[in-house]
């Protein structure tokens, strides 16, 4: 392989397992190799900062506490995103509340929705029992799903229904009585009373085990008779090998290529059979290690070649746009507007639409959704001012960028190693030659056509797709 080549895979898993790199990265990572990045993703150092919180809120406190409205809560976590050394972990937390949908619009409070959002960083490369249980126990979840309402004398049956529907084996796997006998295990897992918010914010919901709420009968789930309790269920739902092709079905989907909508599983068959059942076999093997999957999946030959075969989700684009312009890396001025772009595309985060989540793939977009993303891109690259955007254009002068031609493939690499299509190549290139040759002499114009180049390219089909 070529160093280009070289380039350009490492652009594709650094945008696949984390928000994209700039050159100065990929060539650092690069230089040490694909499978030490691969490690690294996996274990980063001690010392990598997972997001510069401190600083966050040195600036923005009451981005710590952001109560019921979500804009400060949707810009921390978009902080997060843009400023983590730890790309991986935050990408993690991303899917899982992709998987693990929990929304604002009935929870009302960020402060609850940010602290499950650590729940899923912290566990979210751990094992998938664990990881369960934890969310399970978690506050925003409990109300989101009303089990502080599922009683031992009053079953509700939403957080057992979504366990095994959306969060485990999938429909088709179980039946209305294993729904039933499911939430029955989970009765007492509640929320403690707290004390009535002021004078200073909102006191934190915690979780409570209520023994004398808890149904001790004898419960029949999925085959099994016993006295179970919630992490009984989970060990039984573990056991199913729907789980694990629903879990590594949701991977596959996220992180390596577009598949059919969640519901249409049970009667879609998967893109890629056999990748599938590799990730089954090493998620069962392991004991249900997600970090374990992403090894596998990472270092495997057909996620290398699924470059592009997934459309960018609105946070991603936002994300990986901000750190590719080197913006928000410092909590500057204008940082709550960037929790809300995501939403202006459609994926308001720490808001989905349901429990369901939000559909990916060409459902992401629409007329409007697609515009707002263009216009988000453009309007960051076409700004020769920003840290990112003049480091681009000084190693497009200091490797002697000359022709129209030259231009143009360069701004493709330098925006992700883009793989223009033979007519949008063409379209692009005609427009750039009535420019003329580079002329660095006048670098203010040169820098200026470098980001018009730019624009142009993040309103092709083709740069939709990460």
């Amino acid at each position: 392989m070529s160093h280009r080549d070289d380039l350009a895979l490492m652009a594709h898993l650094m945008r696949r397992a984390g928000f994209g790199a700039n050159r100065a990265e990929l060539e650092r990572c690069v230089a040490q190799g694909y499978e030490a990045t691969v490690e690294e993703l996996l274990n980063p150092p001690a010392d990598r900062e997972g997001g510069k919180m401190a600083l966050l809120l040195r600036y923005h406190p009451s981005f710590l506490l952001p109560g019921g409205v979500p804009f400060s809560g949707q810009a921390n976590w978009m902080y997060n995103m843009v400023s983590s050394d730890r790309p991986l972990e935050e990408k993690m937390s991303l899917f899982w509340h992709h998987v693990f949908a929990t929304g604002n619009s009935k929870v009302d409070n960020c402060d609850q929705l940010l602290e499950q959002i650590d729940v899923l960083r912290e566990n979210g490369m751990g094992n998938y029992r664990d990881l369960l249980v934890e969310l399970s126990k978690n506050p925003a979840m409990i109300f989101w799903l009303d089990n502080n309402e599922n009683h031992r004398d009053a079953v509700n049956e939403n957080w057992g229904r979504e366990l095994l529907e959306l969060f485990s084996m999938g429909v088709s796997n179980y039946t209305e009585v294993d729904v039933r006998e499911c939430s029955r295990a989970f009765t007492g897992w509640t929320i403690q009373a707290k004390l009535p918010r002021a004078p200073y914010g909102r006191y934190p919901w915690k979780f409570a085990y209520k023994e004398e709420d808890h149904d001790y009968g004898e419960k029949t789930f999925l085959g099994e008779t016993g006295n179970f309790d919630g992490e009984d269920i989970i060990e039984i739902i573990l056991k199913q090998p729907a789980t694990s092709r629903f879990i590594c079905r949701h991977l596959y989907n996220f992180f390596v290529a577009d598949e059919p909508q969640v519901p249409a599983w049970t009667i879609e068959p998967a893109r890629d059979e056999d990748a599938l059942d590799e990730m089954c076999q090493v998620f069962e093997d392991s004991d249900f290690n997600i970090k374990a999957v992403l090894r596998h999946m990472l270092l495997s030959q057909w996620f290398k070649d699924a470059r592009f075969q997934k459309i960018k989700s609105p946070a991603e684009v936002v994300a990986g746009t901000l750190r590719m312009v080197g913006l928000f890396e410092n909590p500057d001025p204008g940082i709550l507007n960037i929790g809300k772009e995501p939403t202006y595309m459609g994926q308001s985060i720490l808001d989905p639409p349901s429990v369901e989540g939000w559909h990916t793939g060409l459902e992401w977009i629409n007329s409007g959704a697609l515009l707002a993303r263009i216009n988000f891109v453009a309007d960051r690259v076409s700004d020769p001012a920003l840290p990112g955007m003049q480091d681009i254009i000084g190693r497009m002068r200091d490797e002697g960028v000359e022709t129209p031609d030259h231009l143009l493939d360069a701004c493709a690499d330098y925006m992700g190693f883009v793989e223009l299509s033979e007519e949008t190549r063409g379209q692009l290139a005609e427009h750039v030659r009535t420019s003329g040759n580079v002329d660095w002499a006048d670098y203010n114009g040169t820098a200026t056509r470098i980001g018009e180049t730019m624009a142009l390219i993040s309103a092709t089909t083709e740069y939709q797709f990460g």
